[in-house]
């Protein structure tokens, strides 16, 4: 417990954690599912964190992971948690520089960011909360409402005349974007789709496709030549996320933007691509990267080098974050989300906008609470 001031007006006095096993529709498959690199995601596992303070004022935060990590966050997270009781809630980096000190040997990316994660976004979520304002205007909001695009249904397990059907039921309730998956072992099956899924949209919509890291540099090059005519919004993750040097010299041979940083855990790797010059739209993911305090320390470094901005998954919280982008950002729309939230994000006219409630604006549901696998609480002692 850091010394007590004048300033210092409440304290945190019980964490909450929660792992909540979501489970999928259908089992979804990627290009990395057709390499025989990963098998079919049936669920995402999520560790929520809800903290309450002496004064009554509470947050929640959260995290995921997919196919594998869960567990391992909920107990780094659960190890950690006790060093947050008794700080002053609103010094939030200073909080974050001692949890990552606590689990250290962990290390400062990875699930151990990951566990962090979920703690620092409650925490931002309890001081725009305390503050009365929705996250987005409590950072400094650049606008009210940013674009979005459809990832949820262009996964490849689903047959073309399904993915056509899906981004025209997306557009037609006001997304503005659509994404679709590639990287089969036929590159011939990825030009059909595009070709059908363009033709479908028309030139006007945005259109972007993720590889999800399956390309080799060869492969990337002759893909990405081959779809420069379908005028794409980005190509996303054509290789492997570590690859700065591949994919800076596939964006200095292409027209087409490139898109990468979702699997990216530290704000160091991000860095790397962007000295590289890697990505003309860069996709850091909050959760993955030890949350809101180290997001906002990338944005910074996006924007001194005027790079676009489009965050992966979890549109509840980075909503608020390219909100508070300087430069005309995208947001992902998922709608696996939607049954652990009592709220829903308002879209119109492509774009999401900014909700009224204070903080991120969301509350856990029933149907979370009853997906809940494991939970333990930390309280301050009598």
């Amino acid at each position: 417990m850091a010394p007590a001031g004048a300033a210092t007006l409440d304290r945190v006095a019980w964490v909450e954690l929660s792992s909540v096993a979501l489970p999928l529709a259908v089992p979804v498959s990627d290009a990395k599912v057709l390499t025989g690199r990963q098998r079919p995601m049936t669920e995402v596992v999520f560790l929520f964190a809800e903290i309450g303070t002496e004064d009554g004022h509470e947050g929640v935060g959260f995290g995921y992971s997919k196919r594998a990590g869960g567990p391992a966050q909920f107990a780094h997270a659960a190890e950690i948690a006790p060093a947050l009781i008794g700080e002053d809630p609103s010094d939030i980096g200073r909080i974050w520089t001692k949890l990552a000190w606590a689990g250290a040997s962990a290390g400062r990316g990875g699930l151990a960011v990951q566990a962090i994660a979920a703690f620092d976004i409650a925490l931002w979520d309890l001081k725009a909360k305390r503050a009365g304002l929705p996250l987005a205007k409590l950072l400094g909001a650049h606008r009210d409402s940013v674009r979005c695009y459809d990832t949820s249904g262009g996964f490849l397990h689903a047959p073309l005349e399904e993915v056509l059907g899906n981004a025209s039921a997306a557009l037609a309730s006001g997304i503005g974007g659509i994404k679709i998956k590639v990287g089969h072992p036929d590159h011939a099956e990825d030009l059909r789709r595009v070709t059908a899924v363009r033709e479908r949209l028309g030139d006007a919509v945005p259109l972007m496709v993720d590889a999800n890291q399956q390309w080799d540099r060869p492969a990337a090059l002759r893909m990405g030549r081959a779809l420069e005519e379908f005028g794409l919004t980005w190509i996303e993750e054509p290789l492997d996320a570590h690859d700065a040097e591949g994919h800076a010299d596939l964006a200095r041979a292409l027209d087409t933007p490139i898109a990468t940083g979702e699997m990216l855990t530290s704000v160091a790797e991000h860095r790397a691509l962007i000295d590289a010059r890697a990505a003309d739209v860069l996709q850091p993911d909050a959760p993955r990267i030890g949350g809101i305090t180290e997001f906002l320390k990338l944005a910074v470094l996006a924007d001194q080098h005027r790079l676009q901005l489009a965050p992966h998954f979890a549109m509840e919280i980075h909503l608020h974050l390219a909100a508070a982008y300087p430069s005309e950002p995208w947001v992902e729309h998922f709608d696996w989300l939607d049954p652990l939230f009592d709220e829903r994000l308002a879209i119109s006219d492509g774009r999401m906008h900014v909700p009224a409630r204070p903080g991120l604006g969301i509350t856990l549901s029933e149907r979370a609470r009853a997906w809940t696998t494991r939970r333990t609480r930390i309280d301050a002692p009598l």
